[in-house]
């Protein structure tokens, strides 16, 4: 039941910050292929820019784990009924819901009665873990956009409806960074080594790698004594990044800004950065990498035995191999991190190899017809509505 309003109503989610960058750039192509269209919904700064008045700040979705999850379900279930109560009274022409596949799956059940047309951005990963859950998402939305190439035929072979779009990623312009830019911005000297650090988008991540990357810093310094980290950050954990480095032996300069994050990835000679699409962004703009991630011991122990792919890093399971370490779990440790990291800054041969790799990885990215994804996304959302009609 669209509303009367010639103009298309869109209902959009998005969680976390990678989901918010996917909905600005959504909401822009679809605004670019129809101007009338209007938005509602949940997002973060980058939708509020293009015009998104949010129902509720969307770091309170922002939360991972299934032991850290346990003490926001009531938060998190107020928040689904007023989402819920919100569509309800829109009538929205379609939901779009981007990730956040916790939230976002079961408010795409609870308005299943509604009628209105359903899309979710951003496939589940129950390839890589928890197979069986596929069983549960017919009835779900009318359309699948996914972003890996492998998920079309995954999705599809279980009878859901599925399109891939590319990866957003490739519109992320992570390579077009200016390192002079950065250097001089910052009183870098030219030969002064910049280590990036990524950890994490979610307040439920940053507490357990900031104290292991500060350790790993005062190691560090013994043989690089002039290593300068860089952390890029989103505005929903900028202070928790801040408080949780005030002890740190060297004080990280903190990025905030898309394009300076894009210079700092130019400048730097290697990262550390959890898993997730950060892997992708870095391997765009050709930064060699480790991978390293943390978690409450509940929660890892019960991954691994639900687990069900050979590698946690993007680009590894993308080039089906460990072209970049994974440090996890009792691995993410000072001594490991401080090892992973030297080599990547001493051994130019390690490197280049993985930056041979990223290329091949992020060719298999490119979307339908070479179209940018969200722009493939649009024109996904629009012939749903098209053909509703």
């Amino acid at each position: 039941m669209a509303q009367q309003n010639s103009s298309p109503l869109i209902w959009i989610l998005a969680g976390e910050a990678s989901g918010d960058v996917l909905g600005a750039r959504l909401m822009q192509a679809l605004r670019a292929q129809n101007p009338d269209i209007r938005f509602a919904g949940i997002g973060g700064a980058r939708m509020k820019e293009e015009g998104l008045s949010s129902l509720f700040p969307m770091r309170d979705l922002a939360v991972m784990g299934l032991v850290e999850i346990l003490p926001r379900l009531r938060a998190l279930s107020a928040r689904l009924d007023q989402a819920v109560e919100h569509i309800t009274a829109l009538q929205p022409d379609v939901v779009v819901t981007i990730d956040s596949p916790g939230f976002a799956l079961r408010l795409l059940k609870r308005i299943a009665n509604l009628g209105v047309l359903r899309v979710h951005y951003v496939a589940p990963q129950v390839w890589a873990w928890r197979q069986k859950r596929v069983r549960e998402f017919p009835g779900l939305w009318d359309e699948l956009l996914c972003l890996l190439p492998f998920e079309e035929a995954f999705f599809t072979k279980h009878g859901l409806h599925t399109r891939f779009v590319g990866h957003p990623v490739l519109q992320s312009g992570a390579q077009l960074g200016d390192a002079a830019r950065f250097r001089q911005q910052h009183g870098i000297g030219e030969n002064t080594r910049l280590l990036i650090l990524m950890p994490g988008s979610r307040h439920s991540e940053v507490p357990r790698l900031l104290p292991v990357f500060g350790r790993m810093l005062s190691l560090l310094r013994q043989t690089m004594p002039d290593l300068v980290p860089v952390i890029p950050v989103s505005a929903v954990v900028e202070q928790a990044i801040i408080q949780g480095t005030s002890d740190w032996p060297v004080q990280p300069i903190i990025v905030t800004d898309i394009q300076e994050k894009h210079d700092a990835f130019a400048a730097a000679g290697a990262a550390l950065t959890k898993s997730g699409t950060s892997t992708l962004e870095l391997a765009l703009a050709g930064v060699p990498m480790a991978v390293t991630y943390r978690v409450n011991s509940v929660t890892a122990f019960m991954a691994r035995r639900l687990i069900r792919v050979p590698h946690v890093a993007m680009v590894n399971l993308l080039a089906g191999r460990a072209i970049v370490p994974e440090l996890l779990q009792e691995k993410c440790n000072p001594r490991s991190l401080a090892q992973a990291v030297t080599i990547l800054f001493d051994k130019p041969g390690v490197a280049e190899r993985q930056k041979q790799a990223f290329k091949t990885v992020l060719d298999g990215l490119q979307g339908p017809d070479g179209r940018q994804p969200a722009e493939a996304a649009a024109d996904a959302i629009l012939e749903l509505l098209k053909n509703k009609k």
